[in-house]
């Protein structure tokens, strides 16, 4: 267990707030790290929290915060202190009292999203590495997006679910979508745009003022559809963020077979993090994808 009291006291000496010594309360929803709302003399901060080797991730995350932060686009939380206190390093922000999600809120979400899209860089990648859950996410970076998604995205995945046991059930497959992409991708040209990274429903709120609010970022630059595609794959969107986002920066064709391809990256994670069904959720994503692809 992480020294509640020294966390308080490192937190209170980068910040220059006093924090009392143990957090308010525990925040739920978090399934890697422990989550806080703590106290302090100049109101509450979120307060993430996990082991001393933790911390370059959460400083990676940190980055990835200000990167969002200057984009001007969506309102993300402001990085208050990063740093670690014995065996356990955290992550303090400023903390957003949650709201409620409404249609209004929604459109808001996607067009500042759109916004933050447009936002682009010269290549593909960011310029550090960062974790996508507690898997490592490379981003180094390219200047070719399908060599990108091979290279930095889907191998390593499919490198790492023969590790944990999925070989049998996805190695040849995989390596035959790798050698597919350039099909799969023929004629799609985006500009790297930055991107959340990370986009699922759990990753953002409606604060008490009906604005929106993203967090927990993998950032990197890239096709700006990737992030369109996770939207989907848990839920947690509604039919006024796509309608606001398509109105802002309307997807080109080809979308719906990106959005698989794309999704795989994650499905392949969760597989890798969690195990269970994904493996085969992946297996059935591959194999729709070889089908288009001949």
């Amino acid at each position: 267990m992480e020294d509640l009291p020294a966390l308080a006291q490192e937190i209170g000496a980068l910040t220059g707030v006093r924090c009392t010594d143990v957090p308010q309360r525990s925040i739920g929803g978090g399934s890697i790290n422990r989550c806080y709302r703590w106290l302090t003399d100049s109101g509450p901060i979120f307060v993430k929290v996990g082991p001393a080797t933790a911390q370059p991730a959460f400083a990676a995350e940190a980055d990835g915060l200000h990167e969002l932060r200057a984009a001007r686009a969506v309102r993300v939380p402001e990085v208050l202190a990063t740093g670690a206190a014995g065996a356990a390093a955290f992550l303090a922000l400023e903390w957003i009292e949650r709201g409620r999600a409404d249609d209004a809120c929604e459109q808001r979400l996607g067009e500042g999203l759109a916004a933050l899209h447009s936002v682009t860089a010269a290549r593909f990648g960011w310029r550090q590495d960062n974790t996508i859950g507690r898997t490592p996410q490379a981003n180094a970076w390219c200047a070719d997006w399908v060599e990108f998604f091979r290279e930095r995205r889907l191998r390593p995945q499919l490198s790492l679910a023969a590790q944990h046991g999925f070989g049998r059930l996805l190695a040849g497959r995989g390596e035959r979508l790798l050698e597919a992409l350039p099909g799969l991708l023929a004629g799609h040209s985006p500009r790297a745009s930055l991107l959340h990274g990370d986009l699922w429903g759990g990753n953002w709120l409606a604060s008490v003022t009906g604005e929106p609010v993203l967090f927990d970022p993998a950032v990197y630059y890239g096709d700006r559809e990737a992030d369109l595609a996770m939207t989907g794959l848990f839920g947690g969107f509604g039919a006024a963020f796509y309608r606001a986002y398509e109105a802002a920066a309307p997807l080109p064709a080809g979308a719906a077979l990106r959005t698989e391809l794309y999704n795989l990256y994650h499905v392949l994670n969760h597989a890798n993090l969690f195990g269970g069904a994904y493996g085969s959720q992946a297996r059935g994503i591959i194999d729709r994808l070889l089908a288009q692809a001949r």
